[in-house]
Parts: structure tokens; C-alpha cells; sequence
């Protein structure tokens, strides 16, 4: 059976995906200068005999084709980007490159990958159809490495019928991974405005137009836009955290600047938000004799995991690990740029099991202290990539 044999190679290969990992995290790049990343997965891709390419300059795409004949196609993902973040753990593979940290797991996603192309590529006499490894840089940082990758064709030549990602979750346990079908992440945009008044004299507010008390009703104001305007059966969240006033006790300052987030799961209110927003601050700045610069970069969209495809990769984790090892999901309102897959094709972005309370690893990611039970690289190699020559029809 397939099954068992990928479990006994993914217990073969485990200590040297671990050295993969620890090797990753000890070496981390930042968004797009991923180039030591990248060269490290060409030169175990190439042990490996996998062919590769390059696209959106530091992402590796790998073509592993089984000796049964299919057409059938289905992608891999995993994200190589690390975090501009000083790491505090006192490990043996600690952050060589001071301020720079694997904080939320993409060393364990890349090392993940190349031990599920490991598994596969010996068993290419028992699968038909071809797995595309998309190893890809840049998800932590916009315009993201997913939109660029798909831009310059990843999801063509060949197209696949299917894209399947991982994501570590320091929520749950090592050993045990978690599905949700539909609408799972949130969409994400930056919102940097500016709110121009006339500074003077604190003691002489009849002189001055006070942007401070401008951007005090703004931001009371906007919250209407969730609380009153979106509709309560789709999340959406606004925040601000950033409000920089440079005055003090008797000075009023010319300006006040501030920086936040929007997010929301429908993109047609995405867009209506993004309207309301926009119109309501600066009429509140003019209605107060001031004005406002309001600008929105839009980010990722939201990430839906498409409802069959979810349901049949839940169905393969439960024969590959066990029910009482497959969680349910709620919704979480963070953002991820494999929601780009997600929108251009059939997808399921599921998570995995990382932590160990009686070992302290219980960090969240992109915090200083995030580590992960590394035992969990025990399964997410062997699940994967039994996911995937399930779903390709073996």
C-alpha cells in the first residue's frame, strides 16, 4: 500500500529534513533576497534529479512526473521568506544573520517540501500524473511572491487541477493538523492617511484648525464602516496602530498621521469599504476646516479553500493520521499570499500542528521566541505528499 510506504520513508528521512530545517532557520533571508534559500533548494532538488526553473527571480518551480500514465497535475506550495525580527531562542540553529528570524515557520514549509519531493521521487513507479513544487519567495511582503509567481506563469505549462499548501500553527499540537472548507482568511490592506489642520499655540485653539481633534472624530467615525455599513454575517476588522501627533502639552501640531489595517472576506465589499473610507474621512476633515490624504494599498485578497477539494484532502489526512488527529478550523482574520492560488485555482491551505507545551514551544509566529516541536516534521512531509498522489488519482 502507498500509504505505508510513504510513512516508512518519511520515518527514513526524517533527521535529514530536520537538518534541512535547521540548516533554513539558521540562514534566513528577508522578502526577495531569498537568494542563498533558493540555491539551497536547487542543490537538493538537483540531488534529487528534479528538474527546475526559475520565476519571479528567487522562486524554484520543480516538475516530478510518476511513471504511470496521467495528465492529471497537482501543485505543491511552500513559502522561503523570513522576517525582519531578532530572534531570542538560545538553540543550536539560532539566526546567524542577526535581525533577520524564521518566525513564522517558512523554513519548516521549505524543508517540508523537499522531504515530501524526496518521498515521491522514490516512489515514482507507484503514482501517474505530475507534482509542479513551487518553492516560493516573498509571501511576507507585498506585492507578494504568490501574485508574482502566477503572473509569470506558475499555474500554466502545466496547469494544474489543484494547489495544496501548509502553514504552521502553534495552536495546535505536534502531530495534528487542521482543515477548513470556503472562506478561511482574511483579504488585507494598508491604510496610510495624513490629517493637515494649522498648528499654534495649545492656549489659543480659536487660532489654530486641530488636526488632532480631526483625526479623533476620524477614527471614532470610520468604525461605522464595520459596525454599521458591512454586513454582520461577513467578518471584516478596521484598526489603527499607528497615531503620531509630534506636538506637545501647548503645541498644536499641523498635522497628524496614522497607519492601519482593513480586512474582510468579500471582495465586492472590499471595494465598496475602501469608498466609504475614503469619503467619509475627508469630509470630516473638510466639515472641520481641515483636510486628509487617505490612502489605501491594497494587499492580498481572501483565501478560500475550495469546498470538494478540502473535503477529499481532510478525507486522505484522516486515513493518513487518524481522525482524532484532524481538527476543524474557524475562520482567521490574518492574511496569507497564497490566497492568490486560491482565487486563480481549485485550493486548500491547511495547518499544521506545532506545538509542545511541555517542552515551552508555545510561541506565536512572528514573535522573537517562535519555535516549533520539530516532530512535526514526522508528518508533514509523508501527508503531503500522500495528499497529493491520492488526489492525482493513485
Amino acid at each position: 500500500m502507498i500509504k505505508e510506504q510513504i510513512q516508512e520513508l518519511s520515518k527514513n528521512i526524517f533527521n535529514n529534513i530536520v537538518g534541512y530545517r535547521r540548516h533554513l532557520h539558521a540562514n534566513p533571508e528577508l522578502s526577495f533576497n531569498e537568494v542563498q534559500t533558493s540555491a539551497y533548494v536547487e542543490a537538493r532538488l538537483d540531488e534529487l534529479g528534479i528538474p527546475h526553473s526559475r520565476l519571479a527571480n528567487n522562486g524554484v518551480v520543480g516538475l516530478l512526473k510518476g511513471n504511470k500514465l496521467s495528465d492529471n497535475v497537482i501543485a505543491l506550495r511552500a513559502d522561503m521568506d523570513a522576517l525582519p525580527i531578532t530572534e531570542a531562542n538560545d538553540v543550536p540553529y539560532k539566526s546567524q544573520n542577526v535581525g533577520v528570524m524564521h518566525a513564522c515557520g517558512h523554513d519548516v514549509h521549505t524543508s517540508s517540501l523537499l522531504g515530501t519531493a524526496t518521498i515521491l521521487s522514490s516512489l515514482k513507479d507507484e503514482f501517474g500524473g505530475t507534482i509542479k513544487l513551487i518553492f516560493q519567495p516573498a509571501e511576507e511582503k507585498l506585492p507578494g511572491g504568490a501574485n508574482l509567481m502566477i503572473q509569470e506563469g506558475v499555474l500554466e505549462n502545466p496547469k494544474p487541477q489543484a494547489v495544496l499548501g501548509q502553514h504552521v500553527m502553534p495552536l495546535i499540537d505536534a502531530g495534528k493538523v487542521g482543515f477548513r472548507a470556503g472562506k478561511y482568511m482574511a483579504s488585507t490592506d494598508e491604510i496610510y492617511v495624513t490629517v493637515h489642520g494649522k498648528g499654534g499655540h495649545g492656549a489659543q485653539p480659536q487660532q489654530n484648525i486641530d488636526p488632532v481633534i480631526i483625526t479623533a472624530h476620524i477614527l471614532t467615525a470610520l468604525q461605522q464602516v464595520v459596525s454599521r455599513f458591512a454586513d454582520p454575517k461577513s467578518p471584516s476588522v478596521l484598526s489603527f496602530g499607528k497615531v503620531i501627533a509630534n506636538g506637545a502639552t501647548n503645541i498644536i501640531p499641523n498635522e497628524v498621521y496614522l497607519e492601519g489595517t482593513f480586512r474582510t472576506m468579500d471582495e465586492q465589499w472590499r471595494k465598496e469599504a475602501h469608498i466609504k473610507m475614503k469619503k467619509m474621512a475627508e469630509g470630516i476633515a473638510e466639515s472641520m476646516g481641515g483636510s486628509c490624504d487617505f490612502e489605501i494599498r491594497n494587499g492580498y485578497p481572501f483565501l478560500i479553500n475550495e469546498e470538494k477539494l478540502t473535503a477529499a484532502a481532510r478525507g486522505y489526512a484522516e486515513d493518513y493520521l487518524g481522525k482524532e488527529n484532524v481538527l476543524d478550523l474557524d475562520i482567521w482574520m490574518a492574511a496569507e499570499d497564497f490566497a492568490y492560488f486560491s482565487q486563480a485555482a481549485d485550493a486548500c491551505f491547511y495547518r499544521l500542528g506545532t506545538r509542545n507545551e511541555s517542552r515551552g514551544i508555545t510561541s506565536a509566529v512572528h514573535t522573537p521566541t517562535f519555535d516549533v516541536d520539530e516532530n512535526a516534521l514526522a508528518i508533514s512531509t509523508g501527508l503531503m505528499a500522500y495528499m497529493a498522489v491520492k488526489q492525482l488519482g493513485n
